[in-house]
């Protein structure tokens, strides 16, 4: 693929507790100078979208550890789409899916998905699971409506894996995220089968095609 396909893969992301509003710009010139996205915190998704308007931005939902009610992550969906936001990161109910709610799980989605008509990437924090319970998530995601999943909050032990993207690319496109800091790394994933890459690095693994 050509560069700025390359870069449109790319998720550029900063979402760090100490994530100031001049970080969430910084990111932002950086997305529209290399043609990439941005991944911010919801409390700046309207002063982003204010600023730079053209970048496609995502934004978490129930992050980092997706133990929020299903009404808070709803209420959480509907804001950021008023406030801008072209994509939502929506992170599972990690201790739900391992005590077996899958239904829990896959009714939390649904009611999220329903909210607004934006994206939905489902965030299953592979690094906390194992392969069956990876497998579980990602059909409570699919079975939700969900348009892809993503690996890692970043947060967990551990981040994407080549196995986990073509495990989970057998239901839903993959977002990979989760230590993917190099251009080397990303390509790697993009060739296990994913579709986006989550990093805050993206400047530096654009930079790396050249």
């Amino acid at each position: 693929m050509d560069r700025d396909t390359f870069a449109a893969r790319i998720d550029h992301t900063v979402l760090g507790p100490t994530t100031t509003l001049a970080d969430v710009e910084r990111v932002l010139d950086e997305a529209r100078e290399y043609g990439m996205n941005a991944c911010i915190p919801p409390c700046y998704v309207a002063e982003a979208t204010a600023y730079a308007s053209e970048v496609t931005l995502a934004t978490v939902i129930g992050f980092p550890h997706g133990q929020h009610t299903p009404e808070t992550k709803v209420t959480e969906a509907e804001q950021a789409r008023t406030d801008g936001a072209t994509e939502l990161d929506v992170v599972i109910n990690v201790g739900r899916l391992k005590a077996g709610e899958d239904a829990a799980v896959r009714e939390e989605l649904v009611a999220v998905v329903e909210a607004t008509p934006l994206r939905v990437k489902v965030i299953i924090e592979a690094p906390l699971l194992t392969d069956e319970e990876k497998h579980r998530a990602c059909e409570a995601a699919e079975a939700a409506g969900a348009r892809m999943v993503k690996t890692s909050t970043g947060y967990a032990d551990g981040g994407a894996t080549v196995a986990d993207v073509e495990l989970m690319s057998e239901y839903l496109p993959v977002k990979a995220s989760g230590g993917v800091g190099s251009y080397e790394a990303a390509t790697a994933m993009l060739d296990a089968g994913a579709e986006r890459i989550g990093a805050s690095s993206g400047v530096a693994i654009v930079e790396g095609y050249e």
